[in-house]
């Protein structure tokens, strides 16, 4: 697992498992956003079994599916809409954890 910092309140990762959990809230996180749509890969952990393994690990999740091509205006209003209201810091992933970054500048962007 590669995380990357890019704030306090804000890192991003490619694809986790079920298996990460534990290490995702012992480095601290608070919160899990899934920018991965379930089914994009054969190979990929479903968003359903990081929710309910996040869930025992006391962390909170969102899923906001973001298509491969990148993230469209009412994805970027709904990280607006979700982001403010998740404990931080926020763990986003997707399959290389470039979505998760380019939603959260987007996002960024659209509140100055």
């Amino acid at each position: 697992m590669d995380i990357r910092k890019v704030n306090d309140t804000f890192s991003v990762s490619a694809q986790i498992g079920t298996d990460n959990i534990s290490l995702i809230a012992a480095l601290g996180f608070k919160s899990i956003i899934c920018n991965r749509p379930d089914g994009e890969s054969e190979d990929q952990t479903l968003f359903e079994a990081i929710e309910s393994v996040a869930a025992l690990a006391g962390l909170q999740t969102e899923y906001l599916p973001i298509a491969a091509t990148g993230p469209v205006d009412a994805d970027i209003a709904k990280f607006n809409q979700i982001f403010p209201e998740l404990a931080k810091p926020v763990l986003a992933y997707c399959k290389t954890g470039n979505r998760s970054l380019s939603t959260w500048s987007a996002g960024q962007a659209a509140t100055t």
